[in-house]
């Protein structure tokens, strides 16, 4: 479909060829190469992007790279710290990370017969000209911080030599934050509704999973990852997930009603160029399925009831040393006896100890609650899994945290992160995350913690004291968090996990002592941490009231009265019992105000606590209403 030679395309410049000179000279020998474009990241996660032509970079590439591009500060997601009367923010480029040419497959050069390419310059937000602000900042400043301090902390307490392959600080030239997402998404051909029943189906009979791709799915993976291959992302893998249904050949002999699962996993990558590359990966991802005539869609359940697409985050720390060789600090120098080094130990419990002021900036969407439900793996409990023994390595596929480990690869020790989703902001997950991570490690660090005392601390019951952790919380399971607890057991042992976008944005207010440790040294303003929970409820509010109330009014008015004279008092019975559901969600009447009414009347009066009880209900009705119907319909010939 895509018949180009790849080789001839210009893919990405790397940073050592950023100067003016070497610019100059690389795209003059891509004339195919037609614009550029500054991509600054808001705090709501959202690029932005513009078009200028090369000509004029070309012309004015110093000023550009220097200064940048003003743009309407109102217009991007950065409320309290940007106002309508307050509105200057530049973009300014980023010089020190790659940079990515976004093909434009439909508009073909006639000159060189290649597509017309956008060179996107990943870059940061100031406003007025002093603040820099947004997401790619956040990551920055949360990065450079760490690598600084853990450099202190190890010089500050020697006794941790004793368990790491280095005898003095001396030997680091820099620490390595280290970190990679993997990539699921739906792809489906347009206009065709899901049948739930056959996914839920070929779900639970694991149809789909890892098998062999067919049609236009294959060709579009296959280009995909060849086409991912040439920007130097060092793919490792793609394949289907476990969602899905087989799709159908047609008399045209084209295959239609296509509805799959997919995933593709890269190399890890420095903390922020690691975020660069998922954006990246994402537009390259919906630019060649669509060339195939299928939609993509990056969303955490797309499809209710059936298995939603996770982003598993993976994060780790390690050491380049000065005789060139690099080593992993969370790995412990004897592998036999302990799972890890004090500074893995410590960076994994910050984690967990601070995940609820974490969790507003990995779950901040409607779609991500949908799908952090027990069951199909999506974690809902804060805790984590070591193993069933230190030789033994397991992996627990129901933890929130998950250690990584190989005993035969000292650099593959690492935290696989499991609740993140496509649509996560990257850049501010991994930031908060490591910002935490750093508390933990000073904590166990000034302890003079070995390994043996923190694989205690970590397997502590619940209501033990410990230095660090939280007395009423079990922190370590080796067991199916959903299968092994009650929701009263897990509730008591993990904490109550949030159900809602409100309820989890809460935490960055009521959790104060948590939020202090994001705060600190400085590195995160307070007041950025204010403009993003206020970019998200407002996103959260406008998508309740605007499209999640009307659809589910939509819903109720396709669940319609289908039998006649030949009805059985079973099929009677069961529409009786639809239809009360249906005019409790969505029929008012003089004394009756029904749960949608309320809901829209909540948001408008931001009564969130309200609106939040109101949606998690309307949501459990439709679910009880959908399956009623389906029924209902089973019945009727």
């Amino acid at each position: 479909m895509l018949d180009f030679d790849l080789n001839e395309m210009l893919f990405c410049i790397k940073p050592e060829d950023h100067k003016p000179s070497k610019l100059r000279e690389i795209l003059q020998e891509h004339p195919e190469v037609k614009f550029i474009s500054l991509v600054g990241i808001d705090l709501g996660g959202h690029g932005t992007d513009e078009k200028i032509p090369i000509k004029v970079f070309m012309k004015d590439m110093e000023k550009i790279l220097n200064y940048g591009v003003q743009t309407d500060g109102s217009s991007v997601a950065l409320p309290i710290i940007v106002e309508l009367n307050n509105a200057k923010v530049d973009i300014i480029p980023d010089v020190e990370v790659n940079w990515y040419v976004d093909q434009n497959y439909n508009n073909i050069d006639i000159k060189t017969g290649l597509p017309v390419g956008t060179l996107r310059l990943p870059s940061y937000l100031k406003h007025n000209d002093k603040v820099q602000c947004g997401s790619r900042v956040f990551l920055k400043n949360a990065v450079d911080h760490i690598k600084r301090e853990i450099i202190k902390e190890i010089e500050n307490n020697p006794y941790v030599y004793e368990y790491l392959d280095i005898k003095d600080v001396d030997e680091i030239e820099e620490v390595l934050i280290t970190s990679a997402t993997e990539l699921e998404f739906w792809v489906k051909t347009p206009d065709d509704r899901a049948d739930r029943e056959q996914l839920f189906t070929a779900q639970v009979l694991k149809e789909q999973y890892w098998k062999r791709t067919m049609g236009p799915v294959r060709s579009a993976l296959e280009q995909t990852l060849e086409i991912l291959d040439f920007y130097g992302f060092e793919i490792e893998m793609g394949h289907k997930e476990v969602g899905g249904v087989k799709a159908k050949m047609g008399n045209t002999g084209q295959y239609d009603h296509i509805m799959e699962q997919l995933e593709i996993d890269w190399k890890y990558a420095d903390a922020l160029q690691a975020a660069d590359n998922e954006h990246q990966v994402k537009a390259v991802v919906r630019d060649v399925f669509t060339q195939f005539g299928l939609d993509v869609t990056f969303l955490a359940k797309p499809i209710p009831g059936v298995a939603g697409s996770g982003e598993h985050t993976h994060l780790g720390i390690a050491a380049k040393l000065k005789n060139g060789e690099t080593i992993n600090l969370f790995t412990p120098k004897d592998k036999i006896s302990h799972y890890m080094s004090p500074i893995g130990f410590g960076a994994l419990m910050g984690l967990l100890k601070n995940y609820e002021v974490i969790n507003p900036f990995v779950s901040a969407t409607n779609d991500a609650f949908d799908r952090l439900k027990p069951g199909f793996e999506a974690p809902v409990c804060i805790v984590t899994s070591l193993g069933r023994s230190v030789t033994n390595v397991s992996r627990n596929r129901t933890v929130l945290v998950g250690l990584i480990r190989d005993n035969n690869n000292n650099l593959a020790t690492r935290f696989e992160l499991r609740a993140p989703n496509p649509h996560s902001n990257t850049y501010l997950v991994l930031g908060a995350s490591y910002l935490v991570m750093l508390d933990g490690i000073r904590a166990v660090l000034k302890a003079q913690k070995t390994p043996y005392e923190l694989e205690q601390s970590m397997s502590k019951k619940w209501g033990e004291e410990d230095f660090y952790l939280e007395k009423n919380r079990l922190y370590r399971t080796e067991e199916n968090v959903f299968t092994f607890f009650s929701q009263e057991e897990r509730d008591r042992l993990f904490g109550i996990a949030p159900a809602s976008v409100w309820e989890n944005m809460k935490a960055l207010e009521d959790e104060k002592e948590k939020l202090e440790v994001l705060l600190a040294d400085g590195i995160i303003p307070e007041i950025v941490i204010k403009s993003y929970r206020a970019q998200m409820l407002s996103k959260w509010k406008t998508e309740l009231h605007d499209r999640l109330v009307p659809n589910a009014m939509n819903i109720v008015r396709e669940c319609v009265k289908a039998h006649d004279v030949d009805a059985t008092d079973y099929d009677i019975n069961n529409w009786n019992k639809i239809d009360k559901i249906r005019h409790e969600i969505g029929k008012d009447s003089v004394d009756f105000k029904c749960l949608l009414k309320k809901e829209k009347e909540a948001l408008d009066m931001h009564d969130f606590d309200t609106a939040s009880e109101l949606h998690l209900l309307v949501q459990a009705k439709i679910e009880e209403l959908r399956t009623l119907y389906i029924k209902y319909r089973q019945n009727l010939f």
